[in-house]
């Protein structure tokens, strides 16, 4: 077995773990990066990406990312369609803020290369096996690379950023389920397309016949997904009724239809461990949450639970203070259930649940013209869409 040593020991080469390791750089904190998947798996795994403008400016003024800005495409509003009518929720004039879209996967091809440039110990292809000493200021894991050898990294800090399924969860909360947990009884059809964009901003749509998203990712490749059963085949439906699913949930609004080079289904439900910190151990991104899509906030959360832990790594590893990390989950909790709430508020109000009466139909058209017809609505709606300030501890 081969023994690394090193100053923290992060799990999980996603945007929390790369991002951690590229903040705690600056600082001159050594770290290693250990992921399950291969380079390739991770840059190639697409994924959606509305990212909160302080995740945008923490993104490019660090360097992790200059095609943010360059790439990446600013949005200042979205629209909500109900009733066969949209209605544009401005962001810029109401909170003085944006998103922008840009794919996670996009994001961690910038976040690879810059620590991969800067000489990160990065390891692909390497399963951790076990755990130990988190209660002990000597933490260590062991871990398996691809060609079969053993590896066992000792270090002074362990991070979980190692995904919804999270291998270092059972050392932070005592359990790989621990946490609070709600699951939604619908999920995402989703499709990429050969096509020009149908709407230049998001278009979330209510409609009886169910939930539908209208979003892009190029002038050439469009994103799109309707609401469907969780044990949905994404492989049964033709192209055509893919597309009169998605027309009939966007009456009013004539979408651009091209070839469907990928279908998937996306279930999706809400979690937050139990713990997210235990000892030297500590829990950051969807090893410590998870949050329906409907909302933006999964990247945009794990950005937040970084710039937070660096903070707290940096008093810690360099002034042997502990005040920042003692108070790291407290702080970091604020801000996850509210992105909970905004989440699961987005979510009840623009899907159908199977079960739904006539009076909850219109009593969830009643909510939508509440937040459109009111500045404070729509105000509500924006600040929790483009994101709340990143705290300071």
């Amino acid at each position: 077995m081969t023994t690394v040593r090193t100053r923290v020991a992060i799990v999980g080469a996603g945007p929390a773990g790369l991002l951690l390791s590229h903040l705690l750089a600056d600082a001159g904190i050594e770290s290693v990066v250990v992921d399950r998947r291969s380079r390739d798996e991770i840059e190639s795994t697409i994924r959606a990406g509305i990212l909160e403008q302080e995740t945008v400016r923490t993104l490019s003024e660090t360097g992790a990312s200059d095609r943010v800005l360059t790439v990446g495409n600013r949005h200042d509003g979205i629209e909500l369609h109900f009733e066969g009518e949209g209605h544009r929720i401005d962001f810029s004039s109401l909170t003085g803020r944006s998103v922008w879209l840009y794919p996670q996967h996009e994001a961690l091809k910038d976040l690879i290369a810059a620590r991969l440039a800067a000489g990160q110990d990065l390891r692909f292809e390497t399963e951790v096996t076990g755990i130990g000493d988190v209660e002990t200021d000597r933490p260590w894991i062991t871990a398996t690379a691809g060609d079969g050898s053993e590896l066992r990294i000792e270090a002074e800090f362990v991070v979980g950023a190692d995904g919804s399924r999270s291998g270092v969860r059972p050392a932070v909360t005592g359990s790989s389920s621990g946490g609070y947990f709600r699951e939604y009884p619908f999920a995402w059809f989703g499709i990429l397309c050969e096509a020009s964009p149908s709407s230049h901003e998001l278009i979330y749509s209510n409609s009886p016949h169910g939930f539908a998203l209208i979003s892009q990712r190029s002038a050439t490749v469009q994103r799109m997904y309707f609401q469907c059963d969780p044990e949905a085949d994404p492989s049964v439906l033709s192209e055509a009724e893919i597309w009169d699913t998605l027309q009939a949930r966007v009456p009013g609004t004539t979408l651009i239809e091209g070839p469907i080079f990928q279908r998937d289904v996306l279930r999706f439900r809400s979690f937050v461990a139990h713990e997210l910190r235990h000892g030297r151990a500590v829990l950051v991104g969807d090893a410590a949450h998870t949050v329906p899509p409907t909302g933006a906030k999964g990247m945009n959360l794990a950005v937040a639970d970084v710039v937070l832990l660096d903070r707290a790594l940096r008093a810690l590893l360099l002034e042997n203070d502990t005040r920042l990390i003692d108070t790291f989950a407290q702080t970091a909790l604020k801000r996850i259930w509210k992105a909970q709430h905004f989440s699961w508020w987005m979510t009840s109000m623009l899907h159908t649940a199977a079960d739904a009466s006539a009076f909850d139909r219109r009593r969830q058209v009643g909510e939508l013209r509440s937040v459109v017809e009111s500045e404070a609505g729509q105000t509500f709606l924006a600040e929790a869409y483009t994101g709340w300030p990143h705290t300071a501890q």
